[in-house]
């Protein structure tokens, strides 16, 4: 359970340096107590906290994995409604159909992460294209 407690407070943190800073040194309170957990936390380091490079901004979306979760389900729904398919190309077809369906959604209905807050990250003039090919 503390180990738990201080895991929790390690995300907590707002800043990147801090948080890698806060990180290692839990990591370190676990060296003798919990060398595999100790080891894991120095290999997952990067991983876990890879979201802090971005603008603050999109934290809560990249680190929430509930958009893969609701599609996931959706699949599940969709595939068991049909039962049995009748070949591994009718799977694809219909997962396929699906994914492109999401991925119009989140393109242009429904922005998960708005492109313009991610342009600090990138070294590019920005460019805008059209919703609707002509």
């Amino acid at each position: 359970m503390l180990a738990e407690q201080r895991l929790h407070g390690l995300l907590a943190v707002s800043w990147a340096k801090a948080a890698r800073e806060q990180w290692r040194t839990v990591a370190d309170q676990f060296r003798k107590t919990l060398p595999k957990l100790a080891k894991l936390m120095d290999d997952a380091e990067n991983e876990v906290l890879a979201y802090m490079d971005f603008p603050r901004a999109h934290w809560l979306q990249i680190h929430s994995t509930n958009p893969l979760e609701r599609l996931n389900a959706e699949i599940k729904r969709r595939t068991n409604v049909v039962g049995i398919f009748p070949n591994d190309a009718a799977i694809t077809r219909l997962v396929g159909a699906m994914l492109l369906e999401q991925n119009d959604e989140w393109s242009l209905n429904r922005r998960y992460m708005q492109l313009e807050g991610l342009q600090s990250l990138s070294d590019t003039a920005p460019t805008r294209v059209s919703a609707i090919q002509r």
